[in-house]
């Protein structure tokens, strides 16, 4: 009996991790290509006046996309895995 209790306790913990990566793949994703592909960031930086340090942007940004999309991958195929 208690190894049932241990099993589904950690089922659920694993199905709260696996909605916790997609959601910050997601998030993740989505910030990451708002500023990627859409002026905001480039905007954003020169109200600041930090449009100096948009010459390096393209070196962060596009791997955080890349990341975040081979993590949001990641967590729906653990999920999916999970499932079966």
């Amino acid at each position: 009996m208690q190894a049932t209790r241990r099993v589904s306790r950690a089922d659920e913990m694993t199905g709260q991790s696996d909605r916790k990566l997609i959601a910050t793949g997601i998030v993740g994703t989505v910030i990451a290509a708002l500023c990627c592909f859409t002026p905001v960031l480039v905007v954003l930086f020169g109200a600041v006046g930090l449009s100096a340090w948009l010459g390096w942007l393209d070196y962060v940004l596009l791997p955080a996309f890349a990341f975040f999309v081979a993590l949001t991958v990641y967590a729906t195929l653990r999920r999916q895995r999970r499932k079966k």
